[in-house]
Formats: C-alpha cells, sequence, structure tokens
C-alpha cells in the first residue's frame, strides 16, 4: 500500500485499493525491473508528499515526468538542484522574471513552490528513460482525474495553472465555481510563443489568493 504521510493517505485510500492501482503497481514492479524508469520509486507521490491536501493554494499540471537521467523527482517541471533547467523550465523562468521581476534562479529544483502550497503534479506520474508519454496509457490519467476531483470538493478557492494540452484536459473536472482557472499554451518551446509567454499566470495567481485572504506565493527560488 502507498504511504503519503499526509491527509492523502486517507483522501486517496479508496484509489489505492482499487483494480486499476493494483494493475499500475503490478506494471510498475515489471517496468522498474526491466527499464530505466523516472523518477526513482521513493519519489513518485513527491507532489503530494511536498503539499498536504488542505495546504494546496495553487494547482500546476505537468504532462509527465522528464525522461532524461537524474531530472524527475517528483514534482512537475522541476529538477534536482545541479541539474542544469531544460527548455520548458527555462521558459518558465523567462516568464516569471517579465511578469514578476524575478530574476532567473540558480537551479531548477522547485521544492520551495510546492512547500508553500504549490501541488506540482504531473497527469502521468512516471515514464521510461527517453521515452516520453510512455506510462501515459497505464492509469495514471485517472489517478490524477480523481486527485483534481478532490480538489474540487474543497471550498477553499485554489488557483489550477493549465499549460498546454494534457493539463487542460482535467479542466472539465473544475465545476466548483469557488477555484479559478488559468490555462495557456505549454512552456515548451514548441508551443511557448503560442501564448505562455506574456501570460502573467505567476501575478495573476497571487492576485487571486489575495483577494480571497489567502498568502501568495512567493516565486522566488
Amino acid at each position: 500500500m502507498v504511504q503519503i504521510g499526509n491527509e492523502w493517505d486517507n483522501i486517496l485510500k479508496n484509489e489505492f485499493s482499487a483494480d486499476y492501482f493494483q494493475k499500475i503497481e503490478q506494471t510498475l514492479e515489471t517496468e522498474y525491473a526491466e527499464h530505466e524508469i523516472f523518477p526513482p520509486r521513493e519519489d513518485i507521490f513527491n507532489a503530494l508528499r511536498y503539499t498536504p491536501y488542505s495546504d494546496v493554494k495553487a494547482v500546476l499540471l505537468g504532462q509527465d515526468p522528464y525522461h532524461g537521467p537524474g531530472q524527475a523527482h517528483g514534482l512537475c517541471f522541476s529538477v534536482q538542484a545541479g541539474v542544469t533547467p531544460p527548455p520548458s523550465l527555462r521558459n518558465m523562468f523567462k516568464e516569471l522574471e517579465s511578469d514578476m521581476g524575478i530574476p532567473k534562479p540558480q537551479n531548477g529544483c522547485l521544492t520551495s513552490w510546492a512547500q508553500q502550497g504549490v501541488l506540482m503534479l504531473n497527469t502521468t506520474l512516471t515514464v521510461r528513460r527517453g521515452q516520453a508519454n510512455s506510462h501515459s496509457k497505464i492509469g495514471w490519467t485517472r489517478f490524477t482525474d480523481t486527485i483534481i476531483k478532490k480538489l474540487n470538493e474543497r471550498e477553499t478557492p485554489i488557483v489550477f495553472l493549465l499549460w498546454g494540452g494534457p493539463a487542460r484536459n482535467k479542466k472539465a473536472l473544475i465545476t466548483n465555481p469557488n477555484h479559478y482557472i488559468l490555462e495557456c499554451a505549454h512552456p515548451s518551446p514548441l508551443s511557448a510563443h503560442n501564448g505562455f509567454f506574456g501570460c502573467r499566470h505567476f501575478s495573476q495567481c497571487n492576485e487571486f489568493l489575495m483577494a480571497h485572504g489567502i498568502a501568495p506565493i512567493d516565486w522566488t527560488l
């Protein structure tokens, strides 16, 4: 049984015992034994570990983990300290500087955002080395759909940042009018110029939080 170590354990207990989740676990047993899979097994659920349910102020949805060695550690878009930020993350830093005047950080580890209440969730939580979307069909999307539905039930307002197609596909799950949806193109170099640059989502997120009496996110790294 998965152990997150906070209230997510109780909120998701029915998922962890469901047949489809058992199939995910069985698939992962084989995949980790026969292939190089990212992130390391102990990091798969880091997004939930770093950001308990009641602490969520914003949700940043990614696609699947980075598939290069040493990059993924269970928080979407984030890389371990000392790892060169990938292009999408570099574009996020460009937008952050343009939007809020925050200079480019020294590394790409976004743990501090997660600790402040940004749930940094990928729609798929594992991937084979060098094979983007290789685990997109093993059941993870049902699991992450449930996480979004559970957050949608919350009365306290949440900002949902939906960047790119896989994230925007979750929009239909966010029906509670208390919440605020910000959506645009993915920060990938392939699409960032189609609406990600200039979106001002970092400042808009904080403006919404403050308007509802919630402390803003310090996006500085």
